[in-house]
């Protein structure tokens, strides 16, 4: 099996540079359910001419509809999904499952591919997304190698190998919008996780990027993802310039050629590099998992400031020109930019707003170099095209089984007839096709106007496009419709503490499970990370609880493997009626989405719909440990504070499960106000002692051994 190399395309140039350097296949949003809206995204036109190229070089396009869609947009989507199948995509991204389900149903032949934001971390959810009817499951980016290899023996799999990380687990991020009412899930996360942040914690208190990841970068581990079999290797970066995406495609090309990638490292450091890159969480989380100290693009260490008769001056072999940029760090910290004065020996000279000290660190952030080897396009279709122009006959060109002749014989030379050199040189333009062509020509006697041959080249460079991208069969409109009958909920249910009919017990050590003394129902909280090791875990003690309560859809699964009723958590992000009733047939009880009004979760308020009605908002699910996993200086609190520079702050839960890192979850600044709508109420009270100021001296008064 092939690996393929996946590129971001967030527009027009963006693909057609990750095309040229040697994508496989690229990946895009259009203007609606894309979750890059911010992303110059594509029009229908754009989008056609894009798949054409790529179709062309022959390679692949994802389209990306990857949003939460909520019930009024669902004829638009379905549509919308329908015509860009039948345009030609390859496949088609989805984060619902039960949307994609219902695509399947209606259309069987459509290739569905279940997104990241669908939180796919383990088998339970690849063996529930490839019943739903989908070939590829995008894995959750946190998700460790050796769920990694068990996901991949049961459906193909994609993981994301370069670019910017989520700081949240993917889906599970409800920061943007409820601090500025713009939902990642929507499309438009404004990432919040990038500002400035303090911890009530020694060595944490000044504000730093505190929760802002370093970009990934798997480079040196793809031995160990092809011997998983991982199937396709993804860049983020859709909001990202033309040249990052090219230059990680090369990056990633020569190391699966299997030849030296120092050069393209470079290139790609220098488009884009945030912290100095991280091999993220798959394979344990590593100390430059965070970029505390600079929060974008740091570019490439090249030199360090000298002062040369008072002039910044910095000392590298690297060749400075017109148009470089740089990023100057003093003792690990940014202090501002400088651009390229001019050349000295052993180095250049370097302009800056900000007053430069010796030993400031100087990065490369912009290089025109390596920005021309990035967009240099090495990804040509070789073609032969046989020309023959013979005065008498209409002018004949054959190429790849095509047989294209002009509308008219060619007349006989008065004066100067065609040379074979001149018809070769005309077909060496392509208008703007990825071809690299070979021309044999065969002429005698004839005359054709410059305008003339040019228009017949461009005519049969047209026709040999359409002929090596045919148009798909359409597939014909299938309607579909589902039913929600609306009640008004009785019951009650509680997370963390609390009295109600349903009690969500959620341990801070998943070790040390114990039945609390309820009088209702007792579900046990599951996470949306959830690992076979974190089953190992905790299997001898389900049969305590009466019932699951999981944050993702593997779920399902693990509820039906143990026979116990499952409650679909917020994590489903059930936003429509087809994932209500969906859910409906495997859930005892479900929590709508926590981003829905009280009006659209009234119309989902089916039997055994729960709301988020009052209480903590969590807003985010840490799979890492933000203090940078120093266990020996740990002082094992439950709850901290997260304070940003306004002065807001929000709690920070420490919990444990399986595996040396601890997990955190973040809460809102504010409770949620008491809501009561149709559906029953659930309250989440998980972070309670914080709320009610129950601290000792700025510590909680519980603590994890």
């Amino acid at each position: 099996m092939k690996t393929e190399i996946l590129a971001p395309a967030g527009g027009e140039e963006a693909a057609r540079a990750a095309l040229l350097a040697g994508a496989d296949a690229i990946y895009l949003g259009l203007s609606r359910f894309s979750a890059r809206a911010g992303a110059e995204n594509f029009g229908m036109e754009r989008f056609g001419s894009t798949l054409r190229l790529a179709h062309m070089l022959g390679a692949k396009v994802y389209v990306a509809l990857n949003i939460l869609v909520k019930d009024g947009e669902l004829g638009d989507f379905f549509e919308t999904a329908l015509a860009v199948w039948n345009a030609g995509a390859d496949a088609i991204l989805l984060q619902d499952l039960f949307l994609g389900r219902e695509l399947h149903r209606r259309y069987p032949a459509m290739v569905l591919h279940l997104s990241t934001q669908a939180g796919c971390c383990n088998v339970w959810g690849a063996e529930l997304a490839k019943e739903f009817g989908f070939s590829r499951v995008v894995i959750a980016r946190e998700t460790p190698m050796s769920e990694i290899r068990q996901i991949a023996r049961v459906i193909e799999t994609e993981v994301f190998v370069q670019g910017a990380l989520c700081s949240s687990f993917s889906g599970q991020c409800y920061f943007s919008s409820f601090i500025g009412n713009n939902s990642g899930n929507r499309g438009r996360c404004k990432q919040p996780c990038r500002k400035k942040y303090s911890i009530d914690r020694k060595g944490f208190g000044e504000a730093a990027y505190a929760l802002s990841p370093s970009d990934l970068c798997l480079g040196g581990r793809l031995k160990e993802l092809l011997a998983a079999g991982v199937a396709s290797l993804k860049i983020e970066g859709r909001m990202r310039r033309p040249e990052y995406a090219a230059a990680a495609v090369k990056y990633y090309r020569a190391l699966l050629d299997g030849r030296p990638a120092g050069r393209e490292f470079c290139d790609l450091m220098r488009t884009y590099n945030r912290g100095d890159y991280t091999e993220g969480l798959a394979f344990g989380q590593d100390g430059g998992y965070l970029s505390r100290a600079v929060q974008g693009h740091i570019g490439e260490k090249i030199g360090r400031v000298s002062l040369r008769h008072g002039t910044p001056f910095c000392a590298t072999e690297y060749r400075a020109e017109r148009g470089d940029a740089f990023k100057i760090l003093r003792g690990g910290r940014e202090i501002g930019g400088a651009a390229f004065s001019k050349e000295g020996e052993g180095g250049f000279y370097l302009s800056s707003g900000e007053p430069l000290k010796a030993g400031d660190e100087v990065r490369l952030t912009t290089s025109v170099c390596s920005n021309r080897n990035a967009l240099a396009p090495v990804k040509l279709r070789k073609i032969g095209i046989r020309l023959r122009l013979i005065a008498g006959e209409r002018p004949l060109a054959l190429c790849e089984g095509l047989e294209f002749r002009g509308e008219a014989p060619l007349e006989a030379a008065k004066s100067a007839p065609l040379t074979a050199e001149e018809i070769a040189a005309c077909f060496q333009k392509t208008d703007g096709l990825p071809f690299e062509v070979h021309a044999a020509v065969e002429t005698a006697n004839a005359f054709m106007p410059r305008s003339s041959l040019n228009a017949f080249r461009r005519a049969f460079f047209s026709a040999l496009a359409d002929a090596l991208c045919p148009p798909r069969p359409p597939l014909a409109p299938v309607a579909g419709e589902v039913h929600i009958t609306p009640e008004a909920g009785t019951m009650s249910a509680v997370i963390g503490e609390g009295k109600a009919d349903i009690f969500i017990y959620k341990p801070e050590d998943y070790a040390r499970i114990e039945r609390p003394v309820h009088a209702g129902e007792v579900f046990l909280y599951l996470p949306p990370l959830f690992t076979a090791a974190d089953e190992a875990l905790i299997a001898g003690k389900l049969s305590l609880f009466d019932g699951i309560y999981a944050e993702g859809y593997y779920g399902i699964a693990l509820a039906k493997k143990y026979h116990m009723p499952l409650f679909a958590g917020t994590g489903f992000n059930l936003t429509n009626a087809y994932a209500v009733a969906g859910v409906g047939e495997y859930a005892k009880y479900f929590a709508l989405s926590k981003e829905l009004t009280v009006r659209e979760q009234n119309a989902l308020a089916a039997r055994g719909a729960f709301a988020l009605s009052g209480g903590d908002i969590k807003v985010m699910d840490l799979c890492y440990c933000p203090f940078g996993a120093a266990c020996a200086d740990c002082d094992r609190r439950a709850l901290y504070r997260l304070t940003d520079e306004d002065g807001r702050v929000f709690p920070l839960r420490r919990y444990r499960l399986s595996g040396m890192v601890c997990r955190f979850e973040l809460y809102n600044c504010a409770a949620l106000s008491p809501v009561e709508g149709k559906a029953s109420l659930l309250y989440d009270n998980s972070a309670i002692a914080l709320r009610n100021g129950k601290m000792t001296n700025g510590h909680a008064e519980r603590s994890l051994l």
